[in-house]
C-alpha cells in the first residue's frame, strides 16, 4: 500500500546554480516509482526537485548545509506573511543589490536575513551564491513582487509539515537512514565542488559518499554529471545515462551527459 499523499506541486522560489531545471521531470518520475515514508534532500538548495513534487510521503526533510537556504524555507513555512511584509517595498537595483550582498548576515534578524537572501538569489547571475546583478535588456528584472507572490504562497502550502535541517549532507544521511527512507542527492558536480561556496564540499567527500551509500538501509537516487572518476567511485551501483543540453547564450546549446545513480532497480510504476 502506498504511503504517498497527492499534493500540489510549487516552483522554486530563486534561480539556484545547477537547480534540475531541464531533469526534474525524469528525476520526480524516478523518485515516484519508489514507495517510502521518508523522504529526504541532503543537497536541497532552492528546491528545484523537492518543490515540484506531487507525491507526498509521511515525512519530508530538506537539508543543506548553506544556513541561509534553510533559514529562508523555515521563514517562508512559517512566517510567510510577516516575509512579505519586509520585501514590500524592495526594488530591482544594481545599488542596492550590490548593498546587500555586502551586508553580514549574521547582523540581520531571521526575517531580513531570509528577504535579503531571497533577493539576492532572484537577482543574481545564473543562480550562484554571491554572484553579480543580472540583468538583461529584454526581458523584466526577476524580483518584481506582483509576480513573485504567487510562487512564495504556493511554495509556502507545500513545506506544511516539512522538516528543516542545516547539517551536513554525512549526518544527514545517517540521522534519517531507514528500510522505508529514499534520498535524492544533488551534490556539486565534479569539478564544480566551490561553486556553492569555499570550504562547504570537496572532492574527497565523493570516495566518502559511495562509501556510505553502500551501507544505507534505504534507497537513494543521485543525479551527477557523468565523469570516469565518478563511474569509478560509485562503480558498485547502477548507472543510467539521460542527455540533456544546456543553453549557454542566446541561440547556443551545449550537449551534456548526466549520471542517474541508484542502490536498486527501477520498477514499471507505482503511482
Amino acid at each position: 500500500m502506498t504511503t504517498m499523499t497527492k499534493v500540489p506541486p510549487a516552483a522554486p522560489v530563486a534561480p539556484w546554480l545547477g537547480g534540475k531545471k531541464v531533469l526534474c521531470t525524469k528525476i520526480i518520475e524516478r523518485i515516484e516509482k519508489v514507495d517510502h515514508r521518508t523522504y529526504a534532500e541532503p543537497f536541497v538548495g532552492m528546491g528545484g526537485v523537492f518543490l515540484r513534487r506531487s507525491w507526498k510521503p509521511v515525512l519530508e526533510v530538506a537539508n543543506d548545509l548553506n544556513g541561509d537556504v534553510t533559514n529562508l524555507f523555515r521563514i517562508l513555512q512559517r512566517h510567510y506573511p510577516q516575509l512579505m511584509d519586509v520585501m514590500r517595498f524592495g526594488i530591482a537595483s544594481r545599488r542596492e543589490f550590490d548593498r546587500l550582498r555586502d551586508v553580514d548576515p549574521a547582523t540581520l534578524t531571521d526575517l531580513e536575513r531570509a528577504a535579503r537572501f531571497l533577493y539576492l538569489q532572484r537577482q543574481n547571475f545564473g543562480g550562484k551564491p554571491g554572484g553579480v546583478f543580472g540583468v538583461a535588456p529584454d526581458r523584466p528584472p526577476r524580483f518584481s513582487l506582483s509576480r513573485l507572490e504567487p510562487i512564495l504562497e504556493a511554495a509556502h502550502e507545500r513545506l506544511e509539515n516539512v522538516v528543516f535541517e542545516n547539517l551536513d549532507w554525512a549526518e544527514l544521511i545517517a540521522r534519517y537512514d531507514g528500510a522505508g527512507t529514499f534520498f535524492y542527492l544533488d551534490p556539486p558536480y565534479w569539478g564544480g565542488e566551490d561553486d556553492y561556496g569555499k570550504g562547504l564540499f570537496d572532492r574527497d567527500q565523493f570516495a566518502k559518499m559511495a562509501e556510505l551509500l553502500g551501507g544505507i538501509k534505504g534507497k537513494f537516487l543521485m543525479s551527477i554529471n557523468d565523469r570516469p572518476e565518478i563511474r569509478e567511485l560509485f562503480s558498485a551501483f547502477n548507472f543510467e545515462e539521460v542527455g540533456l543540453k544546456y543553453t549557454v547564450s542566446k541561440g547556443a546549446a551545449t550537449d551534456a551527459l548526466e549520471l542517474f545513480i541508484t542502490n536498486y532497480e527501477e520498477r514499471a510504476t507505482l503511482l
